[in-house]
């Protein structure tokens, strides 16, 4: 992959349900080893935008490209390319054990010892799961829940991992444990990633960069940090004016 070229580049991508226009000419891209966030309020199309990377959801124009190339629209495909979402919800196999659930995230792979380390990779990041390894995974906690989300999708060795509102459901102790997770497989794991999310504030701390969608459309990019400081950001998404803040 040439060294100026996206990741993951979205150019003018458009996505209809129904006679409703869900997301109007999104571009944006995500550079290798970067944390990008998508932020904004409830029905901007966050949610939307993920589903249609992953295939999940279709889209009417536009074109989206990984590694240079376009991607395919099929979703196992998707993950045979190298990208997996954690959905929003989690939507773990409730039935299913906690390692019967992470056997399914490893599904396009046939390498037994390769899941086997694998495996022990994500009981390193996570001990609780190693703990409840035989558990039924609808009895989890939340966080543990979340945490198995992030387990079953670490298993198919994405090279891009994407998160939908990783912080919903959660406490407070557990949300700042999982984005120090996420910041961790991004740091040391080398992992790419990008997230939408509600706390704006968690995740334009922990992103390189952040896009702002609204009502279907990106009205502002940039840095996380300047992101953070801009007055109409912490007004609209953090709750701050001016005033408040000085």
């Amino acid at each position: 992959m040439p060294e100026n070229q996206a990741f993951l580049d979205i150019s003018e991508l458009v996505v209809h349900y129904g006679g409703i226009c869900a997301l109007d000419r999104v571009s944006l891209h995500v550079n290798q080893g970067e944390i990008v966030a998508v932020i904004g309020a409830n029905g901007a199309g966050k949610s939307t935008l993920m589903k249609t990377i992953v295939a999940a959801k279709s889209y009417t124009s536009g074109v989206i490209r990984f590694k240079g190339e376009p991607l395919r629209k099929e979703a196992h495909q998707v993950v045979k390319s190298g990208i997996t979402l954690v959905p929003e919800g989690r939507r773990i196999f409730a039935p299913l054990s906690v390692r019967e659930n992470l056997m399914v995230g490893a599904y396009t792979r046939s390498n037994r010892q390769e899941f086997e380390k694998n495996l022990d990779e994500v009981f390193i990041l996570f001990p609780r799961l190693k703990e409840r390894i035989n558990q039924r995974g609808g009895t989890l906690s939340g966080g543990e829940q979340q945490m198995l989300a992030v387990g079953r999708a670490l298993m198919s060795q994405p090279q891009l991992l994407m998160l939908d509102e990783p912080s919903l459901g959660l406490a407070p102790i557990i949300i700042d444990t999982m984005f120090e997770t996420i910041v961790r497989l991004n740091r040391e794991m080398g992992l790419t990633i990008l997230l939408v999310e509600q706390n704006a504030s968690l995740a334009l701390e922990m992103c390189n960069r952040a896009y702002v969608l609204k009502t279907g459309q990106i009205t502002m990019e940039g840095l996380g940090k300047d992101l953070l400081e801009d007055p109409r950001i912490r007004k609209t998404y953090l709750g701050i004016t001016d005033e408040i803040a000085a």
